[in-house]
Formats: C-alpha cells, sequence, structure tokens
C-alpha cells in the first residue's frame, strides 16, 4: 500500500463517519508565538479545541503539514525527520472515547477500509492516574470490547500518557497503540519488558488518542473545558513504514524514491538521507511563504538548504541538478499538494538562489575555517563564521567534529544573543508544542493586527499582503510584503489611520461563510488552500459589506475596537527582498 492511498483511505474511512475533510493548515502558525512552525496537528485548532466554533462542523479529518528541527542532528537515521505529515480525526464536543478507541482499533486493522495490519501484534497504553485525574479504566474496558487481550494493554504515567499543550491550555489522558515490528512476534510481554521492546524499537507507536476534556494552567489541572474533544495522530511516515514493512521511514515509498536521487549528489547513505529530507522540508516551507533568511522561519530554511549543499559530495548543486531535484519532489506530492505545482518555479528559484548565496561564501568561509581551527573553536570565531561567512553554527560543528576539535557552544550562543537572535529557536531548534495565550491581552492586538493590516494597504497600497504575524501579551510583529523602507510620513499615517479606527469603536464581528462567498465579499485571504469549503470571516465595522476591514480567520478577538488602548508602532525594518516588519505596541 502506497503513501498516496495510505493518505486517501485514512481521509475516506472517516469521511465515512461524517468528519468533513479540512486542508492542511500553512508550515507558518498564526499567532502562536511559542513556536516558528506548525509542529503538530492540533496547532491550527487550539480555538475550535477552546470553545471556538469550526466551520466543518464538530467531526473533521485531516493531513497536516508539520517541521520539527528540535532533532535535526538525528536526521538520517532510521526514524527522524523534519518535514513529516500527521493524520489527524477531531471530535469537537461531539463523540468521545467509546468511538474514537472503536474506530483507531477499526481503521488499524481493517483490510477493507484501513491498513489490515495483525491485531495479534498490537499493544496498548492507557492513563495510570494521579492526584488530579483518576486511572483510565473506561478505556481499557473500551479496548478490551475490540478484543485486545488485558494482557496487551499497560498503564503509564504523565510523560507517556498525558497530552498538554504546555503548561497552560487543553489536556487530557491519551492511548496509544504500538504495532510488534519484529520478525517473529513478542506475544504476551510483562510491563517492563513492553517497556525494553519499545525501547529497542521492536515496537513502534503508530497512533495515540488524546481524551481531551481538562484545562491546565501553570503545570495544573485547574478544571474540565467546556466540552470534550478527541485529537488523535499518526505519523503518516512512520505508519507507511509499518504498513510496507521496513525499517526505516527513508525506505518508504515517496522517501525512498527522492533519497534514491539524492544518492545521485552523495554516496554515503546517511548524507543522501540529509540531503533528501532537508530538500523537501525547504520546498514545503518555501510553498508556505518562507524565505531564506537569518533569523526565525528564514534562518531554518537557510539551514536546510544550505546544510543539504553540505552534505554534497561537491558541496554544490549545479541550477540543473536543483531544478530536476526539486522538480521531482514536486511530482511525487502535486496530487496531495496542488499548490506545490503551481509554486514550482518560484520554490525552484528561491532555493536556487540561496545555493548561489552560499556557493560565493563557501570556499572562503572553508579558508577562515582552517586558520581558525586549533585546539577549539571559541564562541566569537563560531560567531563570525556564521554571521560573515554563512556558515550555519552546525556546520561548523561538523567541520570541527571532522577534525576533532571542540567548539564552544555556550560562547557561540551568548554572541548570538548579544545581535538580537533568539538563540533558542533559531540555533539550538527549541521547537516544543505550546499555545499562544488566548487572554484579553492577546485578543487585543490580534485584533490591532487587522487594523494594522488594511491600514498599511491604504498608505503604501494594495499590493500589501500579510507574510506572516505573531503576537505575545508585550507586542505584535507583523511581516507583511512591501520592497521600500517606510518613511516616517507613512509610518505615522498608519498609526493615525489605527488609532482613529479604535477611537472609533467600531464592532469586531464574524460570519461563517461558503468560501466562495466569502472571497466575494472581498475579505482578505493569503494563505492559499488552507481554508476549507466554509471559512469564518471577521470584520471591523457594522455590516460585512461596508466593513473596515475584513479577513479569513479563526480568532479569536475582542467584540469592539474601542478597549484596544493606544497603538504605536515601535520598530519598522527588513526581513528579506521584498518583505518587511512592523512591530508595535499598544499603550
Amino acid at each position: 500500500m502506497k503513501t498516496n492511498e495510505i493518505r486517501q483511505r485514512f481521509l475516506a474511512f472517516f469521511e465515512k463517519r461524517g468528519h468533513r475533510i479540512v486542508p492542511s493548515a500553512s508550515l507558518l502558525p498564526e499567532n502562536d508565538p511559542s513556536v516558528l512552525f506548525t509542529t503538530a496537528g492540533m496547532q491550527p485548532l487550539v480555538p475550535y479545541l477552546l470553545g471556538e466554533h469550526h466551520p466543518g462542523g464538530s467531526r473533521i479529518a485531516d493531513v497536516q503539514k508539520c517541521v520539527r528541527t528540535n532533532d535535526i542532528d538525528e536526521v538520517g537515521d532510521n526514524t527522524h525527520l523534519t518535514f513529516f505529515e500527521m493524520l489527524g480525526n477531531w471530535s469537537l464536543g461531539d463523540y468521545f472515547k467509546k468511538e474514537a478507541i472503536e474506530w483507531s482499533y477499526t481503521f488499524l486493522t481493517s483490510k477493507d477500509e484501513g491498513f489490515g495490519l495483525d491485531p495479534h501484534r498490537l499493544y496498548v497504553t492507557v492513563f495510570e492516574g494521579n492526584t488530579d485525574v483518576e486511572k483510565d479504566t473506561e478505556a481499557v474496558s473500551y479496548w478490551k470490547e475490540m478484543g485486545v487481550p488485558e494482557s496487551r494493554i499497560y498503564f503509564r504515567g504523565v510523560d507517556d500518557n498525558w497530552w498538554k499543550a504546555g503548561s497552560s491550555g487543553p489536556s487530557g489522558p491519551s492511548s496509544e497503540m504500538y504495532y510488534d515490528v519484529t520478525e517473529k512476534g513478542l506475544g504476551d510481554m510483562t510491563p517492563e519488558e513492553f517497556a525494553n521492546a519499545d525501547e529497542r524499537q521492536d515496537v513502534v507507536e503508530i497512533w495515540n488518542d488524546v481524551f481531551m476534556e481538562y484545562e491546565m494552567k501553570d503545570g495544573a489541572v485547574i478544571g474540565k473545558l467546556p466540552h470534550k474533544n478527541i485529537d488523535t495522530g499518526a505519523g503518516l511516515e512512520r505508519v507507511c513504514a509499518v504498513v510496507q514493512g521496513v525499517s526505516s521511514v527513508f525506505e518508504t515509498d515517496l522517501l525512498k524514491e527522492i533519497v534514491t536521487y539524492a544518492t545521485a549528489y552523495a554516496g554515503e547513505v546517511r548524507r543522501a538521507r540529509i540531503i533528501a529530507d532537508h530538500m523537501r522540508s525547504a520546498l514545503f516551507l518555501i510553498g508556505d511563504g518562507v524565505v531564506p533568511a537569518n533569523t526565525n522561519q528564514g534562518y531554518i530554511l537557510r539551514r536546510l538548504i544550505r546544510r543539504a549543499v553540505f552534505n554534497t559530495d561537491k558541496k554544490q548543486f549545479t541550477p540543473e541538478e536543483i531544478h530536476t531535484f526539486i522538480s521531482h519532489i514536486i511530482d511525487l506530492y502535486m496530487d496531495a499538494y496542488s499548490d506545490l505545482d503551481e509554486k514550482r518555479m518560484i520554490i525552484i528559484e528561491e532555493i536556487q538562489k540561496e545555493v548561489e548565496r552560499f556557493d560565493k561564501t563557501l570556499s572562503r568561509g572553508l579558508k577562515e575555517f582552517e586558520k581558525l581551527a586549533s585546539s577549539q573553536i571559541s564562541g566569537h570565531d563560531a560567531f563570525i563564521l556564521f554571521s560573515t561567512y554563512g556558515f550555519p553554527f552546525e556546520m561548523t560543528k561538523e567541520l570541527a567534529r571532522e577534525k576533532g576539535i571542540a567548539v564552544d557552544e555556550n560562547g557561540f550562543r551568548i554572541e548570538f544573543e548579544k545581535h538580537q537572535e533568539d538563540s533558542r529557536t533559531a540555533g539550538a531548534g527549541m521547537f516544543k508544542g505550546g499555545l499562544a495565550g488566548t487572554g484579553e491581552i492577546e485578543m487585543k492586538y490580534h485584533t490591532a493586527t487587522h487594523l494594522l493590516h488594511q491600514a498599511l494597504r491604504d498608505v503604501l497600497g494594495e499590493h500589501v499582503q500579510q507574510k506572516g504575524s505573531n503576537i505575545t501579551a508585550e507586542r505584535l510583529r507583523f511581516d507583511f510584503s512591501h520592497t521600500a523602507k517606510m518613511t516616517d510620513e507613512e509610518k505615522q499615517k498608519v498609526e493615525e489611520i489605527v488609532n482613529k479606527k479604535i477611537q472609533e469603536d467600531l464592532l469586531m464581528q464574524k460570519v461563517v461563510l461558503p468560501r466562495e462567498e466569502a472571497e466575494k465579499s472581498g475579505a482578505l485571504h493569503f494563505f492559499g488552500d488552507k481554508y476549507g469549503d466554509e471559512v469564518s470571516v471577521y470584520y471591523i465595522g457594522d455590516s460585512l459589506e461596508n466593513a473596515y476591514s475584513k479577513e479569513f480567520c479563526g480568532g479569536p478577538h475582542v467584540t469592539h475596537t474601542g478597549v484596544l488602548g493606544h497603538f504605536k508602532i515601535k520598530k519598522e525594518e527588513s526581513v528579506s527582498t521584498g518583505v518587511r516588519r512592523i512591530k508595535a505596541v499598544l499603550e
């Protein structure tokens, strides 16, 4: 069973059971400052898990694009990837444990509708309980109804079977399904034997049901959510490895083909896998609007492209090689992600430009590294290699490792922070899950972002399009398309417009419309296929027709602009070619 069929079987199974199929959201999360990228299937659904009405209804299913780079140094082994897809079915206050468990089991084992896995090789874990939440014997009873013997069900603690969205937000016990991938089969095991098999990866986790009914604050359970939700997840590439009977995600059909292409550029298997993984991630990131830069998402993209080039035997990609290689990957995925085909030349050109930039600095950087290389590379020297010669820090580490010398990693972090860059995110890749706050101040900044967007279009022109947004309790950050530095007069005019709309105390309202009707209303939307057949349109004004601002958006917002306070632009700067950034506060 090939990857494309597995993906489609999953969606068809849950569509048959009343789920609305929604497209993948962008890899760039909306208004979640805790992560640079969408790292899990639940991230785009946070407002709905917290009670907001989803335009698709209370049962939805999707295949979500994700990027995580916290384990980038492990890419090339059998399991680690930076880009991956998550299969997910969701109940938003609809069905709960019984149906979730029944459908999970049925889909995994059904030959007609699902994966057709051997039920005698399945094992299940459930939450053992603690002082806040009781032992999940209810889930055990449903698994037994499905035919899973009690000897194959194991209780585990918070670290394994409690899902949470950071220290605050929705949470709940989970039940995970594991599959025996050994040749002969392991049979019944004690909890200790099962834990050892898990450690050896003789059993592989292939599905996770989260019974999301609790709310946490500052790390403690404070009560129950307004309604119970189901959040399920299964990593597509890992599932494919199990279904296709291979020992590595890189041996699944699509990735195997990409790795085979990559071996033309790197003979060693691990390096070919790194090239395959990083180029696949890069093209999906560019497809969602990221461009190479020295900060934030752009830095991660730059790091991926340059690391891929560095792992080639020649330390080089020709334009023809890039065109052929990237086109081949797009061809493999365009049935599932049609926008890749539409953006093919943009993706190829961005990668080519970054490869050319790296090529110009690589030889100088290698010469500089040779000058610096002694018994240790200082943090200052490592930062000079990064800032002046375009060397990702990981590349300096790899070169140093090859020569058997040390690198002062902590010193590099200190230098990095001096230059006002987030070392924990961009350098060490701390991409853990978590949610932005949904308190009043965040809602104020979210609403102010809508006013800022429209004011920029009023002052600079309708070419202005949102390229990214990041909101914290202290400020808003808004990236937009514009080729020139804003003048002081332009910034002042934007501030005046926003503050005028705040003083007018306009209503912020929402309407759910069919996508075609929403588009005809003139509502702004710049994130392609992330929207479903029905969308939420937030508009500022008395009516949709006469609104000052209207955009496709998931919320949440304040109810009227008069509560926002005074809007002030603190900084306007360049992010990358053709993209500017504004940082602003409400005083």
